[in-house]
């Protein structure tokens, strides 16, 4: 997958910086229709790996809204993983994978921070977190993903997002 030469909306930064930052970081091409590689603690990464989301989803043939939901649970995931698995550590790296499967957009993000435990996240809808300026980054991309699925890495936490695409043709 080819990331686009600017990324719309994001102030329209040239492609060609990004690519001689990134050859500092682990890379791996397209092998089997799989992109991943590695980035630093830094929001810069975040809007990388939005990007390449965004792409991921509008090569796929997804609509407006599900391209839309796809880019923003994706960057929820990459934020996530720089604001609180790795805490702007600079020595810490993410790594995100992207893949088409032909049947599903399968997006992966990890971090290598102390863990987490999505089960000990506050609910954002009970009464006593409806006014908190966080906690709604998980929520929400349970709501906009088909599937997610996290594993503990020790270190770090690996999130799976999936995203099912409309086979072409409808069963008779």
């Amino acid at each position: 997958m080819k990331l686009p030469p600017r990324f719309p909306g994001r102030g329209g930064s040239l492609l060609l910086s990004r690519r001689k930052r990134r050859s500092k970081n682990a890379v791996s091409g397209s092998k089997a229709g799989k992109l991943v590689f590695s980035l630093g603690s830094t929001m810069e990464s975040v809007g990388e790996v939005e990007a390449a989301a965004e792409k991921l989803a509008s090569e796929a043939g997804l609509d407006e809204d599900a391209c839309f939901h796809v880019t923003m649970a994706v960057r929820e995931a990459a934020l996530n993983a720089v604001l609180h698995g790795n805490e702007y550590d600079p020595s810490k790296q993410i790594t995100a994978s992207f893949e088409n499967t032909g049947q599903s957009l399968i997006v992966t993000i990890a971090d290598q921070g102390c863990g987490l435990d999505p089960d000990t996240l506050p609910d954002p809808r009970t009464p006593e977190n409806l006014l908190r300026g966080t906690g709604r980054g998980i929520f929400l991309i349970r709501s906009l993903m088909d599937e997610v699925h996290f594993r503990q890495l020790h270190p770090g936490t690996e999130l799976t997002l999936i995203k099912h695409l409309a086979p072409d043709h409808p069963n008779p």
